[in-house]
């Protein structure tokens, strides 16, 4: 009982433990997704044609590049959690519940769509070598190059887009970033949302907005204000 009332007397608080808190260096998780994601899908784009009627020549002669692109893939992937994780925490209690499960909703869709339509071109370079008819081989490459190309460049990219607007619309809200900053957010998110389909290099305008986004927290977020409370609370 000694050891009970002990206990009670001095009760445990949330104060005793120091809080965790993201450190700014985490903005460098960022810095690398976009590096490892261009860096990946540059290797993908001169590997893989974008003609869909072309023929299966390709996958020999990407032979030396597509392994890389897909061996980068997974660290970009691993990064961009980190990022997420960086942008929220910059948020903080101001997060706004409706528009932040947008967000992340839609950056696990992205990333999880990104991973699938790697998966994809992964299968392709496998099945050149275990497929000995050419005519099934030629049909298994049509399809799989037209299904990853959906995957990624029709569905991917729209769900970045999302991401980057709903993103957007909490700093807007809560001006934890310079409104600069968010006209670029929206103005990317609408390329991405509209043209993406276009260009297959226009995709390269996410991991440069990611870049943006991470130099700033990095290098000026020391600068920063204070994210202005729209809740109304006193």
């Amino acid at each position: 009982m000694a050891q009970v009332s002990g206990i009670m007397d001095n009760p445990v608080t949330y104060e005793t433990y120091p809080q965790l808190t993201t450190p700014r260096a985490a903005a460098v998780a960022g810095i690398l997704f976009s590096l490892l994601f261009a860096a990946s899908l540059v290797l993908l784009r001169i590997s893989i044609p974008e003609d869909l009627t072309g023929g299966t020549e390709w996958i020999a002669q990407a032979s030396g590049r597509l392994p890389i692109a897909l061996a980068l893939m997974p660290f970009a992937g691993v990064s961009f959690l980190w990022f997420i994780g960086v942008i929220r925490d910059r948020l903080g209690e101001l997060e706004d519940r409706f528009v932040a499960t947008v967000f992340f909703g839609s950056s696990l869709l992205f990333i999880g769509m990104v991973f699938v339509a790697m998966a994809i071109a992964g299968a392709l370079v496998a099945s050149a070598s275990l497929t000995p008819s050419e005519a099934i081989h030629r049909d298994i490459v049509l399809f799989g190059r037209a299904l990853m190309f959906q995957i990624s460049n029709v569905y991917a990219l729209r769900m970045a887009a999302v991401l980057m607007m709903s993103l957007g619309t909490m700093w807007f809200r809560t001006h934890a970033m310079p409104r600069w900053l968010v006209i670029v957010t929206y103005v990317v998110a609408g390329v991405l949302l509209l043209v993406v389909s276009l260009s297959l290099w226009v995709t390269l305008l996410f991991p440069a907005w990611v870049l943006l986004v991470s130099v700033y927290v990095l290098f000026l977020g020391n600068r920063r204000q204070e994210p202005k409370d729209i809740r109304g609370e006193e």
